[in-house]
């Protein structure tokens, strides 16, 4: 019996030929990641000594901590947070990165999801790195094991076989097709499984597109997602890594527990309505057109990529934002801002009213510039709950960056396919 990329990669890791669904296996990831944020590593760090003994890691190379949360206020608390980690990082030699972008975006661009590595974090969102075929998921009761022991005890994960077939029409992006998919399959569609995303409509799709679909797993109750590698990737991955890879590929006779087909040629842009919990409150954008907003954002671990800054500067070259309206746009990382700057995007941008702010994941937790009560924001972040952004008593709107970018360029929610034709 074949098995899916995610069963090979987890086997490997495992040091078996083979693993099957439902199956409890320790395993020793490639890489332990984390980003430093209050109750989380600092606690870690306590207990790793306190309750271990424990006061230097034994393979340092395996650890990757970012500071990509909490960077915007420059006050006394956030120096004192990421002073606990950098202290502890340099202490024990492990990777740390800071000021480089949010940090499931970097993890990519240094090279850490090579294809066919596993990764664990205690951030769900660790999932986007399935678009270069490597496995991420978040484990965060059990990222303590792995960092105390060097491995964690893990269930085998089925997968569910999601074939694209087609391509996104203009206007409509990757963010409208898993706001589709949760929509169809609910927040629970494919609980505790891998989504793994096969077909044309997959291999034609752009990697920053791939990110996005991958990261939003959770929301459909997956524990990761995944494409299988291919040019595009491996192009990528050879570009940022010297080191040598291992892609590894689901076998034809592999067993999904489904399979859902989706032809992106027949996809429509979707938003997400405010309180949704798990993202599954979702409607086509013209059920809502006319709604206004005050507020807009673009950016987020599961946007902000170069793709998601030229669509939105191509609706918005040669136009003004409307009036009344804030449009923030945080690029994903400082590798992305320099690119977009480069090819003159955020000159576009900032000509259009927009403000263009340093990476970090502060915008789409409501740490800057905080949502108050009675605004409304159109948001490309991940998660619209209440309070997430700011005030409980305001409204978050979902949608891709074109639908953020038509709907500040009007006020109010509005199909970006009436602003790109």
């Amino acid at each position: 019996m074949g098995q899916t990329i995610t069963q090979k990669i987890l086997a490997r890791v495992a040091e078996r030929e083979h693993v099957g669904p439902g199956e409890n296996h320790a395993v020793r990831p490639d890489y332990m990641i984390a980003y430093d944020f209050p109750g989380y590593t600092d606690r870690f760090f306590r207990q790793m000594e306190e309750d271990f003994g424990m006061t230097q890691v034994a393979e340092p190379d395996r650890y990757v901590l970012f500071v990509d949360h909490m960077l915007t206020n420059n006050d006394a608390r956030e120096a004192e947070v990421h002073k606990v980690t950098r202290d502890w990082a340099h202490k024990n030699g492990v990777h740390f990165h800071e000021n480089e972008g949010i940090g499931h975006q970097v993890a990519a661009e240094l090279g850490y999801a090579r294809p066919g590595t596993f990764l664990i974090h205690f951030d769900g969102h660790i999932s986007s790195l399935g678009a270069f075929g490597a496995l991420g998921m978040g484990v965060r009761r059990d990222l303590l094991e792995g960092w105390v022991t060097g491995g964690i005890h893990l269930d085998v994960p089925a997968s569910t076989r999601f074939h694209l077939t087609g391509g996104f029409a203009p206007g409509v992006e990757s963010r409208d097709l898993i706001h589709q998919i949760i929509s169809d399959i609910g927040a629970d569609g494919v609980a505790f499984q891998v989504m793994e995303y096969t077909g044309p409509g997959a291999e034609s799709m752009p990697l920053g597109h791939r990110q996005s679909l991958c990261g939003m797993a959770m929301f459909a109750g997956g524990v990761s997602a995944i494409f299988n590698p291919d040019e595009m990737s491996l192009e990528y991955s050879r570009g940022v890594t010297d080191r040598d890879l291992g892609p590894l590929y689901s076998d034809p006779d592999a067993v999904y527990t489904a399979r859902h087909d989706y032809d992106l040629d027949q996809l429509s842009p979707q938003v997400v309505l405010p309180g949704s919990a798990r993202s599954s409150h979702t409607v086509p954008v013209g059920d809502v057109a006319g709604q206004s907003i005050n507020r807009a954002f673009i950016g987020s671990c599961a946007s902000g990529r170069i793709e998601d800054i030229r669509a939105a500067a191509e609706i918005l070259e040669g136009k003004k934002v409307a009036s009344g309206i804030e449009l923030n746009v945080v690029p994903t990382s400082k590798r992305i801002y320099d690119q977009a700057e480069s090819e003159g995007l955020l000159t576009v941008l900032r000509d259009a009213g927009a403000q263009v702010v340093d990476s970090s994941c502060d915008f789409c937790f409501g740490y800057a510039k905080p949502l108050a009560a009675g605004e409304s924001c159109v948001s490309t972040g991940v998660l619209n709950i209440s309070g997430r952004m700011g005030s409980p008593d305001s409204e978050i709107y979902m949608g891709s960056a074109s639908t953020v970018a038509a709907s500040a360029l009007a006020g109010r929610l509005t199909d970006p396919r009436e602003a790109v034709q």
